[in-house]
């Protein structure tokens, strides 16, 4: 053994060429890396992983098919091939549009150029405890609501389905809102910045197999418009009185107000500094 091994070694060995890797070399394979990688993991949140598991099989039995020179069958697959293709993507549509948008919404960048500095946050303290208190005093009275909150994926599409309102985020305005049997109580409010926008507007349902059977409508808008935009969605069950938030496909249900504020902290964007301040004005107050 040994002795094949050292012939193997003489032998061929030297007529072994290892190629120059360049910089740009390492770079490409990260590059091909990152995309397929990002791929799968896009790919296994959608419905292209079952027809991946479908497709292999087809492979297989076209495999089979050729080994065995089964005609027919070699020259079927050879007409449909196009078709199938289109009929992929058209199936996809929806599973492409959302991973696009979202390779759209990731800051990449934000670090190095900051189109959108703000010195205050997308929205200010204030307004988060305007939409805190209103949830609260909403799901005490269990009265139902459905408040979306803007972030960097424009809502206008939204806003058109409902009545443009234009105000200033105040408790006692989101409370009237959604008060029994007035006329804006039906539908969702959006919230961009500091300002109510529209109210009574019609949100796309979830499709989503995986949320609880026992869900309504409510909670399944929420989580619909969060599958398709990066917004924020505060939902208050009308049955329960408990509060859930929506954010991108996730839902988190039964949240207390210090879990609420959190959640909408987190997307409010405010500069580090400026957290760094509020923790240690917090921070003497204690």
């Amino acid at each position: 053994m040994w002795q094949q091994i050292r012939f193997f070694l003489q032998n061929f060995l030297p007529d072994l060429h290892m190629p120059r890797i360049r910089v740009t070399d390492v770079v490409e394979v990260l590059i091909i890396s990152f995309v397929l990688y990002q791929f799968l993991v896009w790919a296994k949140r959608t419905r292209m992983w079952s027809l991946f598991r479908g497709f292999i099989v087809i492979t297989v039995f076209i495999l089979i098919a050729i080994v065995f020179n089964m005609t027919t069958i070699i020259w079927i697959t050879e007409r449909i091939f196009s078709i199938a293709i289109i009929a992929v993507v058209v199936i996809l549509q929806p599973e492409l549009r959302k991973a696009v948008e979202g390779l759209g919404r990731k800051r990449y960048l934000s670090g190095l150029l900051p189109f959108d500095a703000r010195d205050a946050g997308r929205f200010s303290d204030k307004t988060i405890t305007e939409i805190a208190r209103a949830s609260f005093e909403m799901a005490k009275v269990r009265t139902g609501a459905l408040i979306v909150i803007e972030r960097e994926q424009s809502l206008s599409e939204f806003e058109q389905t409902g009545i443009n309102v234009d105000a200033i985020v105040s408790s006692q305005l989101l409370i009237n809102i959604f008060e029994h049997n007035t006329p804006l109580h039906d539908g969702a409010v959006i919230i961009r910045g500091d300002r109510v926008t529209s109210a009574t507007c019609y949100l796309p349902l979830s499709d989503n197999m995986d949320l609880d059977k026992d869900l309504g409508t409510r909670h399944r808008a929420g989580v619909g418009v969060s599958e398709v935009t990066d917004s924020l969605t505060i939902i208050i069950s009308e049955e329960t009185g408990k509060i859930s938030v929506a954010c991108q496909g996730e839902l988190e249900r039964d949240v207390n107000p210090e879990r609420l504020r959190e959640r909408m902290r987190q997307i409010q964007d405010k500069p580090e500094a400026v957290r760094t301040k509020r923790f240690w004005r917090r921070a003497k107050k204690a």
